[in-house]
């Protein structure tokens, strides 16, 4: 795959890897964006967002998989960011679907 994305920091592919596994089901609800806010300054979480706004699902994942690539993430910070993803998916009380399937996509990516 070939890509001119840009290269993320850590906690920017984070905040845009928590707004696609909000987006899961078509929908990111208020609690979602406050947990996500919760993790970055406001200046990143504007510009990541933007972003993630402007692509379409596959330029999503290719970014995605650029950048951790990019990074070399140790098991602890794996296991840190995987209960992140799950006590987003789980925010609203249910495991959708379309969150399931993208919970098995990222574990592919990330392992």
């Amino acid at each position: 795959m070939t890509s001119k994305n840009k290269h993320w920091t850590k906690k920017e592919l984070q905040v845009y890897i928590l707004l696609h596994c909000a987006n899961a089901d078509a929908e990111i609800t208020e609690s979602e964006i406050k947990l996500i806010r919760s993790k970055v300054d406001s200046e990143t979480f504007k510009k990541i967002f933007k972003e993630f706004s402007n692509d379409n699902e596959d330029e999503r994942f290719e970014k995605i998989d650029d950048n951790i690539q990019q990074h070399e993430y140790n098991n602890m910070e794996l296991s840190k960011f995987r209960k992140e993803v799950q006590d987003l998916f789980y925010s609203d009380g249910k495991l959708t679907m379309m969150e399931q399937n993208l919970n098995r996509i990222l574990d592919n990516i990330l392992y």
